[in-house]
């Protein structure tokens, strides 16, 4: 009886999806989180990117509102890799799949990508074109923002689009294919991530002491004599693990930026940074 409830009535299986429903598709995937709640989040998007598709594939008025209910369920990915998961659920549904089989992929599949795209997109894309914008802005480039917006929505826009008529033409296939690289893509993101991360923090973060420790006839400036003997870049990697800590104590953005311009302006004043 459960099976029966899933199947849509009308079991036609034709190819009726063209680009043009795929590609409109993908600019309405930018909206995913508009109607972002805490009772199904992204739920409202998803189905506002999936509708195109959904109304070209299902001529029958019940089935298209037995998929409009399936697809206002509870959903949640990373929102610039969802154009894969469309991808695969308009094949699944241009086949009439079983609505528990397209449930299911929708679970196995966004779990896996929001881990990815965090890492891709958080932890590597943005860190690396934000530095490379960052870097031409501060040498008094004025087109240094300009080259950071083009650099990373050439990622974002390339993968959105890719991943669309990606997930469209393999279907059911591809999911076997994230299970299989997830871990791989992921840690390797990672780990790229974090040594670009580390290397901002040695460049970008300016937190030295100019005390000078007077013993009879010599004099040692403590920052260059003794803490970077120690470990280079000591005082910006420890403030970093400072703020680090505050976060995970819940403390939020703004009042660390608050301490931090406090610390800033106390020490000037003071004469120790």
């Amino acid at each position: 009886m459960e099976s029966e409830i899933s199947r849509y009535e009308d079991g036609t299986n034709e190819n009726v999806l063209t680009k043009k429903e795929l590609h409109k598709m993908v600019w309405r995937s930018f909206f995913l989180q508009a109607s972002f709640n805490y009772e199904r989040m992204q739920a409202c998007g998803w189905l506002y990117g999936m509708l195109p598709a959904l109304e070209k594939i299902h001529r029958n008025k019940q089935d298209l509102a037995k998929s409009m209910k399936l697809h206002m369920e509870f959903f949640n990915t990373h929102p610039f890799l969802v154009t894969f998961i469309m991808g695969i659920v308009a094949a699944m549904e241009q086949n009439k799949e079983d609505q528990e089989t397209i449930r299911g992929i929708k679970v196995a599949t966004m779990g896996p990508l929001g881990g990815i795209g965090d890492a891709l997109f958080w932890l590597t894309a943005l860190p690396i074109t934000a530095g490379i914008g960052a870097a031409l802005a501060m040498d008094g480039n004025i087109l240094g923002p300009v080259i950071f917006l083009v650099l990373f929505n050439i990622l974002h826009f390339g993968l959105r689009f890719g991943l669309m008529n990606y997930g469209y033409s393999t279907g059911v296939r591809a999911v076997q294919s994230l299970k299989e690289n997830t871990k791989l893509v992921s840690r390797a993101s990672t780990i790229v991530g974090l040594t670009v991360v580390g290397a901002l923090i040695a460049s970008y973060i300016n937190l030295k002491l100019p005390v000078i420790i007077t013993a009879g006839e010599a004099k040692v400036a403590l920052q260059t004599d003794v803490l970077d003997k120690v470990l280079p870049n000591m005082l910006p990697f420890a403030y970093t693990v400072l703020m680090y800590y505050l976060l995970k104590k819940n403390f939020s953005p703004v009042k660390l930026i608050a301490l931090t311009v406090f610390i800033g302006v106390a020490g000037k004043i003071c004469g120790v940074l």
